[in-house]
């Protein structure tokens, strides 16, 4: 992929991905604007497919929409609410833990930082910048499985680790698009880009695409 053809890719993912389901943390930054819930989501939603986020996003925050109100609840409260994502069970304590620290050290609030969230136990630069970007608006890249496989796929850098990927992307990636970019290919990978045997031919920018790495597609 040329370097310019970024804006042709962004136009047409836009218009494309109208039409498939918006990724759960994305979906609860629309309609909550809540960082914490934000946060949670996002530590729910890891090793998880959407659908089994979605659900046990809405059971917990029924229960508890805050740090104060979460750790009202106990341990095994919250396994039974966010069961059966991956790890239910570490995420629990994760969720108890992150709650303590944000009441203890930030007056209850998520940091708008990088670098402080990056401090709390259980939060890896995906979820903080999710945090950052969705909940606070500000400029960042998310790098999940998605983004890192595809953008390499394209051809459009070429990186080793998701970290790598990140770095490559705050140097070329035009900045306006840093935000959304992360839910356009997380939305084209789990429709049409998969890991294994991608739909090439139902893609809408399979002809700008290097299909670096891919041995066979449909």
């Amino acid at each position: 992929m040329k370097d310019d053809d970024i804006h042709k890719v962004i136009k047409i993912l836009r218009k494309e991905t109208r039409k498939w389901d918006v990724p759960t943390v994305t979906l609860t930054a629309e309609t909550t604007h809540d960082p914490f819930k934000i946060l949670i989501s996002t530590i729910l939603s890891l090793r998880t497919q959407d659908t089994t986020t979605a659900k046990v996003s809405e059971r917990l925050f029924e229960l508890a929409d805050n740090p104060h109100d979460m750790l009202k609840l106990t341990e095994k409260e919250i396994e039974k609410a966010i069961y059966p994502v991956g790890f239910y069970k570490t995420k629990a304590r994760t969720i108890l833990y992150l709650c303590r620290e944000l009441i203890g050290k930030y007056n209850s609030k998520v940091p708008d930082d990088l670098d402080e969230l990056l401090k709390l136990k259980g939060v890896g630069r995906k979820t903080a910048n999710l945090v950052t970007t969705l909940g606070y608006g500000k400029p960042g890249v998310c790098v999940d499985t998605h983004v890192h496989r595809i953008s390499n796929r394209w051809g459009y850098i070429s990186t080793k680790t998701p970290y790598d990927t990140e770095m490559a992307l705050r140097e070329k990636l035009p900045k306006k698009y840093w935000i959304e970019y992360n839910d356009l290919l997380v939305s084209l990978g789990q429709h049409l880009c998969r890991p294994i045997s991608p739909r090439c031919s139902e893609c809408p920018i399979e002809r700008l695409c290097e299909k670096r790495g891919v041995e066979r597609s449909r």
